[in-house]
């Protein structure tokens, strides 16, 4: 079979391709490798402008030259290095080769030896993972998810004055408003979002076991630690961690990814309320012509938004937890499960983006039914106990609570007229009857 998104075993790629696409250059093969060719190009060019006595003569005049292999890169450059790596049996040094092509080209074959020069593959591996994650979450992934708030947001405002009967425990309690409970949603995501963009975007660079060892002895007169704080970021934008062994201990990784879990956790949490008012007839949804909601029942219109959400943030959710488990484990100065588990990075966050893609489209077809709020609330009039009680307890009536109960707990309903014919029996002040007449499920919602 020929891979596409017919054949593609992932969903990711398959069905939902046309979702996840934005997220190839910096996930995919190609753009892994990608990557590492930016890297070693702003690596050659960190050691021309230090400089190191050898790279003097190189012209400033080519760095933008340079930069072009990276900025510029094809997929047909991506096979050539795939292809190269046949021979080398390894995917960082076939790198350095087509560099090494690219620099006879422009005229700098004396000084290719300096590619790559004291390096070993994780100091371009784990700066390009971090640098590919990093610049995916700022102009892909975070703008989705600012989306999705800001229609929350709106929502929210839109909504901010609807009463409607909270449900503790699943049976009738206080009411509240409904645009207060989207903005508790709102409120945690923003909470969490500041936490995710506090934890820094880590990346190892440091020779073969994080000593700059070959480094040194070439030239030992060189502040190595310095030179690389300076590189990882004035060259790349990312933060130098120190020390290390040959590996970044990805940390700071499993911190962003753990930030990343509760973001979706939360977002599962408000998948499922809104699944829930739409099944209780709070929301109803926008019918979209020659859609069909059920192969056997015609009238069906079902909340697959918010379920498809909810699917893939689970998904996502646990492909995070095992990264941010796994990741910071590795066996004396380095073992290899790293390096594969790595490569999946993409894999969460693409059903991420199908998430927030569904919530979007989800948020954007719901349509309120105040009807059914409304009746909810008239049906339910024994939520106003708690208020007639608490009133009663500041002006010192005897067992108000008890009085309360013995009224909404029958088995008869309690209605509009039988709150005001309790009211009218108290032994109260007009006074005070009067502030308790004015008290109804629809403006009983607190602040």
């Amino acid at each position: 079979m020929e891979l596409n998104r017919l054949t593609a075993v992932s969903p990711v790629d398959g069905r939902y391709g046309a979702q996840t696409e934005p997220l190839a250059p910096y996930f995919s093969e190609y753009g892994l490798i990608c990557y590492r060719v930016r890297v070693e190009i702003e690596y050659f060019i960190a050691l021309c402008e230090y400089p190191l006595p050898q790279l003097e003569g190189v012209d400033a005049g080519l760095y933008e030259s340079l930069r072009d292999i990276y900025r510029n890169f094809t997929e047909e450059d991506a096979q050539s290095i795939k292809n190269i790596e046949k021979t080398t049996n390894h995917d960082v040094k076939a790198v350095e080769y087509f560099i090494k092509e690219k620099f006879d080209a422009l005229g700098l074959s004396d000084h290719k030896e300096f590619i790559h020069f004291g390096l070993t593959s994780q100091d371009v591996n784990n700066t390009s993972v971090p640098l590919s994650l990093k610049e995916a979450m700022e102009e892909q992934v975070l703008p989705l998810f600012e989306e999705v708030c800001v229609l929350m947001e709106n929502k929210s405002k839109e909504w901010g004055n609807v009463s409607m009967l909270a449900k503790t425990h699943g049976q009738p309690a206080s009411p509240t408003r409904l645009g207060k409970e989207i903005e508790v949603f709102t409120e945690r995501l923003a909470i969490q979002k500041g936490q995710l963009l506090q934890v820094p975007f880590a990346a190892k660079f440091g020779g073969a076991t994080g000593n700059f060892n070959a480094h040194n002895v070439a030239y030992p007169a060189i502040h190595w630690k310095s030179f690389g704080d300076q590189f990882v970021a004035e060259y790349l934008g990312l933060v130098r961690s120190h020390p290390t062994t040959q590996i970044e201990h990805y940390d700071n990784l499993a911190a962003y990814f753990d930030a990343l879990k509760r973001i979706n956790t939360i977002l599962i949490d408000f998948s499922r309320d809104v699944w829930q008012y739409v099944s209780m007839n709070y929301f109803k949804q926008k019918i979209k012509e020659g859609e069909v909601g059920s192969s056997a029942m015609p009238h069906k219109v079902n909340p697959i938004d918010f379920e498809n959400a909810e699917g893939n943030l689970g998904i996502a959710s646990a492909i995070f937890e095992h990264l941010s488990a796994k990741l910071p484990i590795s066996r004396l100065q380095r073992d290899l499960t790293d390096s594969t588990v790595l490569r999946n990075i993409g894999v969460p966050l693409g059903h991420l983006v199908i998430a927030l893609n569904s919530l979007k489209k989800g948020l954007n077809k719901l349509e309120l039914n105040e009807a059914a709020i409304r009746q909810d609330l008239e049906d339910n009039w024994a939520v106003v106990a708690e208020a007639i009680q608490t009133i009663l307890r500041r002006e010192a009536y005897p067992n108000p609570y008890e009085a309360l109960k013995a009224l909404t707990r029958t088995n008869e309903k309690i209605t509009g007229e039988s709150i005001a014919t309790f009211i009218e029996g108290l032994d109260v002040s007009e006074e005070i009857k009067a502030e308790l007449r004015v008290i109804t499920p629809w403006n009983y919602t607190g602040i």
